[in-house]
């Protein structure tokens, strides 16, 4: 039996790897388990290496202190790349004020968190500890133990309060969210806000019968104070073609456009007539439409078309081709030649069969492209990431000077890499499924040292008084901020119910609430919003979590 006591008590590299893997496969399986709709995912290793670190199951202290940090960091660089592309255009238009929504719940629960650690007289890092579990927020967790570590303190304080606080914190943005249904939204006004989707393409066919546009080219047509559109097919005289932006419309010419489906007044209004059949039916067969013409959908592969202008491509004047819609992530969106391409774009394009394969062969379409992940970038942007996280900065008033981290620094290379690499012609583009391995291996890595680290004190810690203290704390923390602010929104700012779920759970990190969001609100209106708050979010949070243990402690 000494081969079963070397793989699983004595401290080694193997039976280090043994236990980590052996936590891991537990507690995501038993993360799966849905109890009222709710399941922790990953969050149940934690808890695992909780209880396996309880009942004096330990690891090599070098060997933890490594697979720690090197989960966590790469956790955060994978995250920083998947949001990369879209993080500085999250800011426009509807987003900033999603994002500013987001930083009030954020300031709410830090300024609630510093008036609760002094007037009942809990610790800076059990306070910040408590703070990242209510917010079920590991990486700012991580961020605040390497704080500590640099201050020469014990950073294994704020996991304590983490691991009591976390479990409330992912049900609390869910009651939060109930508790709005339930006072404030009907039903019927949900459906209403939640099927207008403006990211939703929308086709239409209509007869041109306004003399105001006969003889006009598309191009003066589409600079008229009307909503954007794209001409997918124009039949005259019973011959379909492409049109390009120089072609003149004519008396009778039928069109069948792509745009938004509030735009359908306005164009009707500009053409003249809105035919009545359903041309966004998911079963309509393209090809059978017409005989001249092909519909193919094309998958950008080419790293150089990574963020450039659909119109700087002149595809439909070089190919006699149309492009009428964009798919990415699962949302339709409309082919205007200010759409910036990223690479996975998925292109409906119209036109014979000869120029869509020239088109095949600009855009790529080449899947394997897309299922290689370039790992060098991987590698080389948690080295940048841990560099930049390691610089010191010196910072008035502060004798010991700060440093962003192992959490702090990737996760901003790894914004910067997925917004600005494909235009420094490097190839950062990874596909969710590889993306989202990196992320739940390096959490799951993370979670599994925390919580072996946690064990020994975590039960005692529940039972004393402070425990429970710690508990009612974490709770108001995750409760009273996102429903004052969620309030606020939908009542004053008269932001649709989706949109607010979404900041809500994005703005506290929290995806099993988005979970619960997309399963009981109609529309997609929740993970949009998740989206557009969760990158600055993050971010927000790991540096706070450094800045209050620095500035305060």
């Amino acid at each position: 039996m000494d081969w079963i006591n070397s793989l699983f008590v004595e401290q080694s590299a193997l039976q280090a790897v043994v236990v980590i893997s052996l936590i891991c496969a537990i507690g995501l399986a038993l993360g799966k388990i849905r109890i009222f709709s709710i399941s922790l995912g990953v969050t149940f290793v934690f808890f695992m290496g909780i209880f396996m670190g309880h009942i004096g199951i330990t690891v090599d202290p070098s060997v933890l202190n490594y697979v720690e940090a090197f989960g966590l960091s790469m956790f955060v660089y994978a995250l920083g790349l998947q949001v990369g592309p879209g993080f500085f255009s999250s800011f426009k238009m509807g987003g900033l004020k999603l994002n500013m929504l987001s930083i009030v719940i954020i300031l709410l629960g830090t300024l609630f968190a510093l008036i609760f650690s002094y007037s009942l007289s809990v610790s800076l890092p059990d306070m910040v500890g408590i703070l990242c579990g209510a917010t079920t927020n590991t990486p700012a967790l991580g961020a605040a133990q390497q704080t500590l570590n640099r201050m020469g303190m014990d950073s294994n304080t704020p996991a304590l309060g983490c691991a009591v606080t976390y479990p409330l914190g992912v049900v609390g943005v869910m009651l939060a969210i109930l508790v709005m249904r339930k006072l404030f939204v009907k039903d019927k006004d949900v459906e209403i806000k939640e099927t207008k989707g403006k990211n939703k393409t929308y086709i239409a066919a209509f007869q041109v019968f306004n003399p105001a546009v006969f003889n006009k080219t598309i191009k003066d047509v589409a600079h008229m104070n009307y909503p954007k559109f794209v001409i997918s097919r124009l039949w005259r005289d019973g011959h379909v073609s492409i049109p390009t932006s120089d072609m003149m419309l004519k008396e009778g010419d039928r069109l069948l456009v792509i745009s938004s489906e509030e735009s359908s007044l306005p164009l009707t209004v500009l053409f003249g007539k809105q035919e009545n059949t359903d041309w966004n039916k998911e079963d309509i067969d393209w090809n059978a439409i017409d005989s001249q013409l092909v519909s193919q959908r094309i998958l950008v592969t080419r790293p150089e078309l990574n963020g450039k202008k659909l119109g700087t491509l002149h595809l439909r004047n070089h190919f006699g081709i149309n492009i009428s819609r964009v798919y990415r992530s699962g949302v339709q969106l409309l082919a205007t030649s200010e759409l910036v391409l990223q690479m996975g774009d998925r292109l409906t394009v119209v036109g014979e069969a000869a120029a869509i394969q020239n088109v095949e062969k600009v855009l790529g379409n080449t899947v394997k492209n897309l299922k290689e992940p370039n790992l060098v970038v991987i590698f080389l942007g948690m080295v940048l990431g841990l560099a930049i996280g390691s610089i010191p900065l010196s910072v008035p008033g502060i004798s010991s000077p700060v440093t962003l981290g192992i959490a702090g620094g990737p996760i901003i290379v790894g914004i910067l890499m997925g917004t600005f690499g494909p235009r420094l012609h490097m190839i950062t583009y990874v596909t969710y499924s590889a993306n989202l391995m990196l992320r739940a291996l390096g959490l799951s890595m993370y979670l599994c040292c925390l919580g072996l680290q946690a064990g020994p004190r975590f039960f005692e810690t529940v039972i004393r008084p402070e425990g429970v203290l710690w508990v009612a704390v974490g709770f108001v923390l995750t409760l009273v901020p996102v429903l004052i602010v969620g309030i606020f929104a939908f009542k004053f700012m008269k932001i649709d119910f989706g949109s607010v779920a979404g900041v809500l759970c994005g703005s506290m990190a929290n995806p099993m609430a988005l979970d619960y969001a997309n399963d009981t609100i109609p529309g997609d209106n929740s993970s949009v919003a998740y989206a557009t708050v969760y990158p600055l979010g993050m971010f927000l949070r790991v540096i706070i979590a450094q800045l209050l243990l620095t500035f305060l402690l």
